[in-house]
């Protein structure tokens, strides 16, 4: 479990117990293959340890962004990673190295890539509701996991979920903690970051951070798995933030055609505007669709064969080719700085920009009326 002791005010744990290697990375491990991602301040590359010939994935991160220190945010997820080292579902930090530039992350590789390509994926190579059944088990698992250690990810999207394998399926990783705070309640957390169309209302009304919010991203990851639809994805970045913020969520058959009831009331449960009411990652795992023992109410493939080509076509150009922006703040927003805050933080995943903030954002019904207009 994470110090809380060593906590910063912003719920960021700077101590850690992984030995910090100084000596040239490249002496003990060579660069193979393309990138894996890159972002701003990071990329992530595979690379092969010479002693053991095993493959790893490892994260480059900058620690200067903009000309901020943020060793004390690589830190944090190091922290974070550490105290999930028991958790089967979350990516295995292997080991640490640092340069005057950069500190490198020597991390788990999984080689079947994001959930991603296959949410968006054709009807044949798509998730089947077994397979996201399966896929929601160890995602909740692994959250569970983090929630009983007072840790929040607050950037769980399909780029931040990776395969074991593709083929065959393989289970799950849960990567990229550039963004985890820790939560108690002693303290609260408020922050603006995340990926815009996964962030719950909370986020954007500048409201407490908790576990629950969380969930709310799970059930619109859930959502996507299922439909290959971004529920909250609008025309303009301020028609998706009106979305999450009203709770504008379409639940009709041409949506969910082939997907059983039961997988609906699983993501209702959890897209709920008010935290209390999202249920919980333990809640989650005791849910009837996760737990049934026949697949009776189960569609083989999550869209059915008699829908037609242009329907599928629609949605799936709906999510790949309307990428949204990260949010500009509006000039007429008052120019408040918070607290100090590192440029970039998990935006490292090319398929979903991840935003922060270092202004707040107005009230609640300023907001609202902003995103109207």
């Amino acid at each position: 479990m994470l110090d809380s002791s060593v906590m910063n005010k912003i719920g960021m744990v700077t101590k850690i117990h992984t030995r910090i290697r100084t000596e040239p990375f490249k002496n003990n491990y060579d660069l193979v293959g393309k990138e894996l991602g890159r972002g701003k301040f990071a990329v992530v590359k595979k690379c092969v340890e010479r002693a053991t010939q095993n493959e790893y994935a490892a994260k480059f991160l900058r620690k200067r962004r903009k000309g901020q220190d943020c060793r004390a945010d690589i830190l944090n997820e190091i922290a974070v990673l550490e105290a999930a080292k028991a958790n089967p579902y979350v990516v295995g930090l292997h080991e640490v190295y640092e340069t005057s530039s950069e500190i490198i992350l020597v991390l788990e590789c999984a080689a079947g890539g994001e959930i991603f390509d296959q949410c968006v994926a054709d009807n044949d190579e798509a998730f089947t509701e077994k397979d996201v059944i399966r896929l929601a088990r160890q995602i909740l698992t692994g959250v569970a996991f983090l929630h009983r250690n007072n840790v929040v990810h607050l950037d769980l999207k399909p780029q931040n979920i990776l395969l074991t394998s593709a083929q065959p399926l393989g289970d799950i990783r849960i990567v990229d903690f550039g963004l985890s705070r820790h939560v108690d309640n002693k303290s609260e957390v408020r922050e603006i970051l995340g990926t815009p169309e996964y962030v719950a209302p909370e986020i954007l009304s500048y409201e407490p951070v908790t576990t629950a919010t969380d969930m709310w991203s799970i059930g619109v990851l859930t959502y996507v798995m299922l439909t290959g639809v971004s529920p909250f994805l609008g025309e303009e970045k301020q028609e998706t933030y009106l979305n999450i913020s009203q709770g504008n969520v379409d639940y009709t058959e041409d949506v969910f055609h082939g997907i059983s009831s039961l997988a609906v009331d699983f993501i209702q449960s959890l897209l709920q505007l008010d935290p209390r009411n999202r249920s919980t990652a333990d809640e989650c795992l005791s849910h009837p669709w996760l737990n049934t023992d026949s697949n009776s109410h189960i569609a083989t493939t999550i869209t059915s064969t008699t829908t037609s080509t242009s329907t599928a076509d629609e949605q799936e150009t709906s999510q790949s080719e309307s990428e949204p922006e990260s949010p500009d703040l509006s000039p007429e927003l008052p120019d408040i700085p918070l607290y100090p805050m590192c440029p970039g933080q998990g935006d490292l995943k090319t398929g979903r920009d991840t935003f922060t903030f270092t202004e707040s954002f107005p009230s609640r019904p300023e907001m609202q009326q902003e995103l109207i207009c």
